[in-house]
């Protein structure tokens, strides 16, 4: 009896349909944690638990249940080696190393797709090269002979040999590059090891920030666009297209929220990196170094057929990519649809930093006070200036104060800048000294750093920290 009983369910097991079973889908993802402008496509997902409002629960996900794994990485060569393996299906990082990505995806017989921007500029800025603090340097020209390190196969790398170029140089003869990732290299400037550093987001402006470097270069000199993306492996996206759509909605809902409450973000930001919060702002607070346009503008299509041909030059690859195929943008405007956007009127925006607006941008600055959540924005660093003497007088403290460079519009430390000083009191902020040289011999004004122009205030004042 016993026998016939056990024979029973044996074959009502055996009769249960496997399908009957819950799948389940893993989302491994790649990110970049310290990479701040990366922010809206992996730490802020995270963090906020972004993705999983989107997952799908129905049609042929109806009995899905999601494993969601995070992996973070200092850069994107071995995001791209994991996701290669198969170990991870989402990766972010930069245009030079995603042209690697999708090189690699090709030698491996497979395909890669570059299915959204996530922050960049079409001006450069990001990217930049340092000094130590006592350098005598002031430009980029100044390096010919000396030692410069990068990380390799990084955006800076890329960026660092278009400006050799663009200086005429040989890249193998009249400067030195050698591979250095920024945790070795903020230690190698401070000891003197090196002469100089290039690196992407955010360490061209976090070792100024911290005091033992100076920015002698920033990637808006080159004027070569420049931008941080995420990838899909294609294998993945064509299986399951509406996880890739759900990654994207949480990406465009993280963008809301850096938009709406920079600050608190960058706090946010700051505490899961290390990195500092002003750091952070400079780079998602309102005219941020980049912009967080998700959208595949011309000039970033372009800087990857740029980075593919610099591949080449490099001989890292014997063979193209169609861009027509590796970027793909299915995913991100069925994503804009069904968050209630239009991705062709956003595809035809540009932010103003990058508009006939400049001289007006330009003109912006900003106050951080130390206990305030909330950042003092001005109508010019004149009225800034003001301002912070007031505060110094009442006995708060300022915790960063920011401008925008007249020459190309970029946000910069006010306390990093060059002023010139017109007749009319006017202040114009310059993130190269040079630069504002050249703009007071034109317009008669006088070129004074920070501490020259706090020393011409009323009221003694004290250098952000």
């Amino acid at each position: 009896m016993r026998l016939l009983r056990i024979c029973g369910i044996l074959s009502w097991i055996l009769a249960t349909p496997m399908g009957a079973a819950a799948e389940t889908i893993r989302i491994a993802i790649g990110t970049q944690d310290t990479t701040i402008n990366c922010a809206a496509g992996g730490l802020l997902i995270r963090e906020l638990d972004l993705l999983r409002r989107h997952l799908p629960h129905d049609g042929k996900y109806k009995d899905a249940t999601y494993d969601i794994q995070w992996k973070n990485f200092s850069s994107g060569a071995p995001i791209t080696n994991e996701m290669v393996a198969g170990k991870l299906d989402v990766g972010v990082m930069a245009d030079f190393p995603g042209a690697l990505n999708g090189v690699a995806f090709k030698k491996a017989g497979k395909s890669s797709r570059f299915i959204t921007v996530l922050s960049g500029s079409i001006r450069g800025s990001g990217n930049g090269v340092v000094v130590p603090i006592a350098s005598p340097a002031q430009s980029l020209a100044e390096l010919k002979g000396k030692t410069i390190s990068v990380p390799f196969a990084s955006t800076a790398h890329g960026m660092l040999l278009r400006a050799v170029a663009d200086l005429g140089w040989d890249p193998g003869r009249d400067v030195k590059i050698i591979a250095q990732a920024p945790e070795v290299a903020g230690s190698a400037l401070q000891s003197g090891q090196i002469d100089a550093h290039a690196d992407f987001v955010p360490f061209a402006e976090l070792f100024p920030a911290r005091g033992f470097a100076r920015k002698i270069f920033d990637g808006a000199q080159a004027g070569v666009p420049t931008f941080h993306g995420a990838l899909v492996d294609s294998d993945y996206a064509e299986k399951y297209p509406e996880l890739v759509v759900a990654y994207l909605r949480a990406v465009i809902d993280a963008n809301r929220l850096l938009a709406g409450e920079p600050e608190k973000y960058s706090e946010l930001i700051a505490k899961a990196t290390g990195i500092d919060a002003p750091v952070v702002y400079l780079f998602h607070g309102p005219l941020g170094l980049q912009t967080r346009d998700l959208t595949w503008k011309k000039e970033y299509r372009q800087d990857l057929a740029t980075s593919i041909e610099t591949l080449k030059l490099l001989k890292r690859a014997d063979t193209g990519l169609d861009l027509e195929t590796f970027i793909d943008d299915r995913f991100l405007r069925a994503a804009f649809k069904a968050s209630g956007l239009d991705y062709d009127t956003e595809l035809a925006h540009y932010a103003s930093t990058t508009s006939e607006l400049m001289t007006e941008v330009s003109l912006s600055a900003e106050l951080w006070l130390e206990g305030e959540s909330k950042v003092h924005r001005y109508a010019s660093p004149d009225a800034a200036f003001a301002a912070l003497t007031q505060f110094e007088t009442q006995g708060k403290k300022i915790r960063a104060a920011y401008a925008q460079d007249r020459s190309n519009g970029i946000k910069i430390f006010a306390n990093r800048a060059w002023y010139v000083a017109a007749s009319s009191g006017r202040l114009d902020a310059f993130f190269s000294k040079a630069d504002a040289e050249s703009f007071a011999a034109k317009s008669g004004g006088k070129v004074q750093d920070f501490d020259a122009i706090l020393q011409s205030k009323p009221s003694p004042t004290r250098r952000p920290g």
